[in-house]
């Protein structure tokens, strides 16, 4: 069975371009034979984040990805988005969309926070003119709602059923995790949350309300992180507003983006127009000029010129590695059958990239593949050292390995 599946979740209020970098980020730049899910709700689909293929690096000529793809040397990876409800003021409580927004947002592991950097959206979703409304204040407003109904959330749970049974619980902090796993969290996000708060030194009996709000904040600050997508970059009211918001809210996160670029850019590539790789910093004509329209022409150019010239990519793909690899954590591992020839038993080279999160040992890796292998491992090969490693063996990222077990696959 492959690694427990992370969802990156979609935020912000409307008109800011959230379905746009949603078909953005899904849209396939490739066709693949398998979809890697096999069930997918309207606004649950996949994106593919892009790193270096390891293949490059054990030198070989390829790889042959079961799910996902390589093209170029870069190995494009499954994960699964979450289009959220749109969000305005309120939504704790219930305004608008909120039921529906916050019922989507307790999947999410990690959340994109779409914000219209071009300033042309007020707090309500409704356009105004470019540079009139005011980025930062529109991230402070929407993370400050999405932390309002965590700590509702966490306090009524606590109330209800932490409460009756804290004061008997032999181990508090595995009562606090029970209790609140509905809202998808793991028991070391509750640990940081309980040692960021500066609870640690306090019974969880003794908690007053505010200690519980306080818990509430940390545990959705480390169970779902949330990184900005200053999107609309291709507005020049942008610019000043990304510097801004970077200095508000710090470079790790805050992403540039332009999510229109970036559909554009696809389907351009899709219908054979351009050569485009999902991240690549520009793009090559395939078409014929003179077959193009002038509008399309000029489409392009602005691209260029407005996106990709200043930005160095349309940040699409750089938000999405920050939210896979910098926010969630998670590590890219190749299990193989043939240490050797890095292959499975049918001679596909590479064919799985599993996303898991760091820290995970060669075991918890075996059981991920197959629950045989994981009651039945007897150890693990390092396939790039050629060197045996235990059960607690701590993984690395673009760590090659085979699984050594009693019952064999």
């Amino acid at each position: 069975m492959p690694p427990p599946e992370k969802i990156v979740g979609i935020v912000g209020k409307t008109n800011v371009g959230k379905s746009t970098l949603f078909a953005a980020l899904t849209m396939l730049p490739v066709k693949i034979a398998d979809h890697p899910f096999t069930t997918i709700e309207p606004n649950i689909g996949v994106a593919y984040v892009r790193k270096k293929c390891v293949h490059v690096e054990l030198r070989l000529p390829k790889c042959d990805p079961r799910s996902g793809f390589c093209l170029r040397n870069s190995r494009f990876i499954p994960i699964k988005v979450i289009d959220v409800a749109g969000l305005i003021p309120g939504a704790s409580k219930g305004r608008g969309l909120g039921n529906k927004f916050m019922d989507d947002l307790r999947q999410a592991d990690v959340l994109i926070h779409v914000v219209d950097a071009s300033g042309s959206t007020d707090l309500e979703g409704r356009r105004t003119t470019p540079g009139t409304y005011d980025p930062v204040e529109e991230v402070e407003l929407i993370i400050r709602e999405i932390d309002e109904w965590f700590r509702e959330v966490v306090a009524r749970i606590w109330n209800n059923k932490v409460l009756k049974s804290v004061s008997s619980a032999q181990n508090p902090q595995d009562l606090i995790y029970r209790s609140l796993s509905g809202i998808s969290v793991k028991k070391r996000h509750v640990l940081e949350a309980i040692k960021f708060a500066n609870l640690e030194d306090k019974n969880p009996k003794n908690w007053s309300q505010h200690d519980v709000e306080v818990f509430a904040v940390k545990l959705r600050e480390v169970a779902k992180p949330i990184i900005i997508a200053a999107n609309k970059i291709d507005h020049p009211e942008a610019y000043d507003n990304v510097k801004r918001l970077i200095k508000f809210f710090g470079e790790e996160n805050v992403v540039p983006v332009s999510a229109l670029a970036e559909l554009i850019l696809r389907k351009a590539s899709a219908s054979g127009i351009i050569e485009y790789i999902p991240g690549d910093p520009g793009f090559k004509l395939q078409a014929r000029r003179e077959s193009l329209s002038r509008d399309q022409i000029k489409v392009l150019e602005l691209i260029q010129k407005n996106v990709l010239e200043v930005y160095g990519s349309t940040g699409v793909q750089d938000l999405l590695k920050k939210a896979v690899f910098n926010k969630l954590g998670l590590i890219t591992v190749y299990p193989v059958e043939d240490e050797n020839k890095y292959t499975d038993h049918h001679g596909n080279v590479l064919p799985d990239a599993y996303l898991v999160e760091r820290g995970t040992t060669a075991r918890e890796l075996a059981f991920m593949v197959h629950t045989d292998l994981g009651q039945s491992f007897l150890y693990a090969i390092d396939a790039k050292r050629k060197k045996r490693v235990g059960e607690s063996y701590i993984l690395e990222d673009d760590d090659v390995v085979k699984i050594v077990a009693a019952k064999a696959k």
